[in-house]
């Protein structure tokens, strides 16, 4: 079997594994669409170093994973397995939070992202990608945060919450008797302070916390 044989069924593998299908992997690797991947996936393609590099991305894995002989023998051992057997659970990865709309109605999935059946067994869970500077140079935009979904946090949690109607944002919670403040880590931001009045009359709902982030490149 030769190498682009052995890499076009390793890329296999990993996009099933996945619960990927050609068109999702292609459009993820910079494809326009499925047939590239099924002729990569078949061995017809010498694939560049820039093209290794976004399918390791897109997997998680290192470039050398491809030119690895042992871990090919071990998939071709465990019938189409990944060398990584998961035994995480896989979440949603949400582009956005619209206010009002329940989690699990949301439609707009971009991807999924893998936790631990540990973490998963303590509540209900999704990934967020994030949009702009506000809470940069901790967390950066395209960055992914785990949320477990919850209505209220402790004081200095990093929470997702809903403000007069719009959509999600991810702020640090403080508390305080008379009200909340929500802080960006960017110091070019105002901290966004509201009453108890305002927490109702608004209102200012926060749907999760934070409890992971996974940065992007």
């Amino acid at each position: 079997m030769t190498l682009q044989q052995k890499i076009g069924l390793k890329i296999k593998n990993l996009r099933e594994t996945c619960g990927l299908s050609q068109t999702e992997l292609a459009l993820k690797v910079g494809y326009k669409d499925k047939t590239s991947i099924a002729k990569i996936e078949k061995g017809l393609v010498d694939l560049p170093q820039s093209k290794l590099s976004a399918f390791s991305a897109a997997f998680k894995v290192n470039t050398s994973y491809w030119f690895d002989d042992e871990t090919f023998e071990f998939e071709q051992h465990e019938d189409n397995s990944s060398t990584k057997k998961s035994t995480g659970i896989r979440i949603p990865v949400l582009g956005r939070v619209a206010a009002g709309i329940p989690i699990e109605a949301i439609e707009d999935i971009i991807d999924t992202e893998e936790i631990t059946e540990e973490l998963a067994s303590s509540g209900t869970f999704f990934g967020l990608k994030l949009k702009g500077n506000s809470m940069e140079p901790r967390m950066c935009e395209n960055d992914v945060v785990i949320v477990r979904q919850q209505s209220d946090a402790e004081d200095g949690d990093i929470v997702i919450a809903t403000v007069n109607g719009d959509e999600a944002t991810c702020k640090r919670l403080k508390k305080y008797n008379d009200g909340i403040v929500l802080i960006s880590n960017n110091p070019n931001y105002d901290p966004m302070y509201f009453s108890n009045k305002e927490i109702q009359e608004k209102p200012v709902k926060i749907i999760g916390k934070v409890v992971e982030l996974r940065g992007k490149f």
